[in-house]
């Protein structure tokens, strides 16, 4: 059995606990937070589960570390601390710990990421022995291995767009629904997730990466914006009250441009309520999904929808996505130290889980 941290409690720590108890060869062997009224519960109960897992959460980090885990799912936000979530995982890697996270965009693709981010993962790799993935809980796979399999089922490729399409009213976090994305805000705020060159810097790796592995040359990266107001107010269950006039929707593309158009594309459309915006694209069920089109001969069309906790599909979203990352645990430990991209690590079937129970 691997020896397992899962470090943040959020909605990506809950789906990793989850996940870590369900994977055979994984032992979930500690929990680490940061809210003082986490410390000492049981995991299972902070992961939504009905039945303990006999694992207090610890906010002693330096103990957590000390104890030797041969790995880390790092869950913590890497938006707002940035240069924090980089130092935990440095520090993790250094205690010889295989870490898989979400939180460094950058490193989508270690290749064309920026040298201060990149050196200080190399260098801890090389004292400490740990391994990294990073994978995005966008998800990560819908930006990445899905949209280049499916590109191999084709004749001819003339576009290849990762959709990812949303409504917010049902995603319990409104910090980032709200601040971070700009739903419910004036239309003259500007969110921070779409300040010009954010939305590069957090998916470009993602479009480079697409673009190296077909084998093209990608000439530049552009963004588009496109922001709609609510036309009456609106109140959601989890998030309360959003007025007539802010903003309702936000729609945005990165776009990998190859010989001049736009041939790799990432694009989000999100929504506070689905009056806003009809017009844009909208998931089958009103709720949430993601899809990947590919333009072409033939035209390819898949969507997958995920739902988690009690239906939410936000929080299956979020549980894909952390499902890529902790199966590729058991394969970093095997591996040779280093820094892994999402085409290095494979996408394996559910060896071992099929039929298994739980309590």
């Amino acid at each position: 059995m691997i020896p397992t941290i899962v470090w943040g409690t959020g909605n990506v720590g809950r789906a990793a606990i989850r996940a870590v108890d369900a994977h055979p060869a994984l032992e979930l062997a500690g929990v680490l937070v940061h809210n003082p009224d986490k410390v000492g519960r049981d995991a299972g109960r902070l992961a939504g589960l009905d039945y303990d897992l006999d694992v207090p959460a610890s906010a002693d980090i330096d103990a957590a570390l000390a104890g030797g885990p041969r790995a880390v799912v790092y869950a913590a936000s890497g938006d707002v601390r940035p240069d924090g979530a980089l130092a935990d995982v440095v520090r993790a890697i250094e205690a010889g710990a295989v870490v898989v996270t979400p939180a460094l965009y950058a490193l989508y693709d270690p290749r064309s990421a920026p040298p201060e981010v990149r050196d200080p993962v190399l260098a801890a790799v090389v004292r400490g022995g740990g391994s990294l993935f990073v994978s995005g809980v966008d998800p990560g796979w819908g930006n990445d291995v899905l949209p280049l399999l499916m590109s191999g089922l084709g004749s001819t490729v003339d576009v290849i767009r990762c959709q990812e399409i949303f409504d917010y009213a049902t995603y319990d976090q409104p910090d980032s629904v709200r601040f971070l994305v700009g739903m419910g805000q004036p239309m003259d705020y500007l969110p921070p997730m779409v300040a010009p060159g954010v939305p590069t810097m957090v998916w470009g790796g993602q479009i480079r990466l697409m673009a190296r592995t077909l084998g093209v040359e990608l000439e530049e990266i552009r963004e588009t914006l496109d922001r709609r107001a609510l036309d009456a107010t609106v109140t959601t269950e989890r998030m309360g009250e959003f007025a007539a006039g802010t903003q309702g929707a936000l729609r945005f593309e990165v776009q990998g441009i190859v010989a001049g158009e736009a041939c790799i594309v990432i694009e989000h459309v999100t929504r506070i309520h689905p009056s806003c915006a009809p017009d844009w694209p909208t998931p089958p069920d009103g709720e949430g999904a993601h899809r990947v089109l590919i333009e072409g001969r033939p035209r390819i069309e898949i969507t997958v929808e995920a739902t988690d906790e009690d239906g939410n599909r936000s929080a299956g979203g979020n549980a894909t996505a952390v499902g890529r990352m902790v199966n590729a645990i058991d394969w970093l430990v095997d591996a040779e130290p280093g820094l892994y991209d999402a085409l290095e690590v494979p996408l394996r079937p559910a060896v071992g889980k099929l039929g298994r129970k739980h309590p």
